[in-house]
């Protein structure tokens, strides 16, 4: 069963099944939307009182999520007044992320066409991560 949080800018999904800590999905789905530009330096991230109702969680999980954001340098917290992003994780910007996405999308849908469920899909993504990783290693 997973909670979710959709808020303007951000959606937040925990899976309690992923073996990832709650706070760490948070971390993830953050830096996933600066990357994406689902969220803009500038943008107010949800309040943990919102995030907590919304998704069921403790407030200290949150808060500790929004805390390793700005040691991470992608949040900032404004005493009174809420957390903001303020920079994207480094990478290419959200308009390369967007299309790559969108060729990915089409892969994953011809996968599906031939017969690969998600577990599959995941393990020949896996395989090939690892396997070019050791071809980086060598080169």
């Amino acid at each position: 069963m997973t909670s979710e949080y959709s808020g303007q800018s951000i959606s937040f999904q925990l899976s309690p099944s992923s073996g990832v800590p709650a706070y760490l999905q948070l971390v993830q789905q953050v830096e996933q939307a600066l990357r994406m530009g689902l969220l803009r330096p500038g943008d107010q991230l949800p309040t943990a009182k919102e995030v907590v109702a919304a998704v069921a969680i403790n407030p200290n999980t949150v808060l500790k999520a929004y805390r390793e954001l700005e040691v991470l340098g992608l949040v900032e917290g404004r005493q009174g007044v809420g957390t903001f992003a303020v920079a994207r994780p480094s990478g290419p910007p959200p308009s390369t992320q967007a299309r790559l996405a969108r060729t990915l999308e089409r892969w994953v849908r011809t996968a599906r066409t031939e017969g690969l469920d998600d577990a599959a899909i995941e393990a020949l993504v896996r395989s090939t991560l690892q396997s070019r990783a050791k071809n980086e290693d060598v080169a």
